[in-house]
């Protein structure tokens, strides 16, 4: 109990830092009993409940939203119950688990340095009703109603249904890119619903585009060409920002790899700060956790780096041996570099 408790404030106190709230959820993700795909199933209502896809069962969870309480009463957190809401055709409540459901997994603590106004509008978005989500099919699938299949499927109540079946068919495909259009199209459409698919490779859900009207993709577009000059301008000045902002960021972060790991080179920790840190690239260096320079992300990083640089990690994969195996082989070398770096 003991040792869960002190996991479930530590993994509370980042999601704090991060959010200025702290959930359940976030609790469960921190403490590697649900990765974050397996929570995007569960809002596309594609799992009954959070419990079924989680690693332990719904005593577990709920004696780690206990502790939560727990923690956030000591540190005079706002609590807010939130609803829970599915992505799914009909949005229908969500279930955290099969026996006593109750509200304790759908309160959010809040930090108590938000402003009222801030404050409302955190809850205010965290209460609002979830974007519709369509997956692109991974497989073919069989829709509920129709018994037929297609490209994209969205849940029901009572099973996947294909477009037509949905109601949604009638509605054009806008591909992501263009943040501008999709954002005006959205808008200007009664209708929409957000195209996500599966990315084998980092293990996540990924937008893909939305489905909106096709009279109110007609208005985004000509919305959009008639500022196009003045939004080129605001978007050279975010990208100067931005790379000011990512400069900083990686010479934090390897600060922070020196901190930890002080028998490591100075340039090389600047290496692998710069070579985690990369905008848009997925690595651990972008993970919400490492923006808060949490030890274990920085320290994945690390690992990251001495099995590709220092170990015949590459090599081995090149020779097609298992990457779990060649992952047990180089353990020793990779344990080596990392004990003479925190020496």
């Amino acid at each position: 109990m003991a040792s869960l408790r002190s996991r479930v404030h530590q993994a509370a106190e980042a999601a704090l830092t991060q959010r200025k709230y702290a959930s359940a959820v976030d609790v469960y993700t921190r403490l590697g009993w649900l990765r974050s795909t397996q929570v995007d199933q569960w809002r596309q209502g594609r799992a009954a409940t959070l419990e079924r896809l989680a690693a332990v069962d719904g005593a577990r969870l709920r004696e780690a939203a206990e502790l939560l309480r727990e923690w956030a009463q000591q540190r005079g957190l706002d609590s807010s119950e939130t609803a829970y809401l599915s992505s799914a055709r009909d949005q229908e409540p969500l279930a955290f688990v099969a026996q006593g459901d109750d509200p304790i997994f759908r309160i959010h603590w809040l930090s108590a340095d938000l402003t009222p106004a801030r404050r409302e509008q955190l809850v205010r978005r965290q209460n609002k009703a979830p974007d519709l989500v369509v997956v692109a099919a991974e497989q073919p699938f069989t829709c509920v109603e129709c018994a037929d299949t297609g490209s994209y499927l969205i849940m029901s109540a009572t099973g996947p249904l294909c477009l037509t079946c949905a109601d949604l068919d009638h509605l054009e495909f806008l591909p992501a890119g263009d943040a501008a259009l999709s954002r005006r199209a959205k808008k200007e459409s009664t209708l929409a619903a957000i195209v996500v698919r599966l990315n084998p490779r980092r293990k996540r859900y990924e937008r893909k585009g939305i489905l909106i009207e096709e009279q109110a993709l007609a208005r985004a577009e000509q919305q959009c060409l008639a500022d196009e000059e003045a939004r080129e301008r605001r978007r050279d000045r975010d990208r100067v920002r931005r790379d000011a902002q990512d400069v900083e960021f990686q010479a934090r972060f390897a600060a922070e790899i020196r901190r930890l790991f002080p028998g490591c080179p100075a340039d090389r920790a600047g290496e692998i700060a710069d070579h985690a840190a990369v905008r848009g690239s997925g690595r651990v260096g972008r993970s919400a956790a490492a923006k808060v320079f949490d030890a274990e992300a920085v320290t994945l990083a690390v690992i990251a780096s001495v099995r590709h640089r220092d170990t015949d990690y590459d090599r081995m994969l090149m020779d097609g041996v298992a990457r779990m195996d060649a992952r047990a082989a180089i353990r020793p070398d990779l344990d080596r570099v990392l004990e003479s770096w925190r020496g």
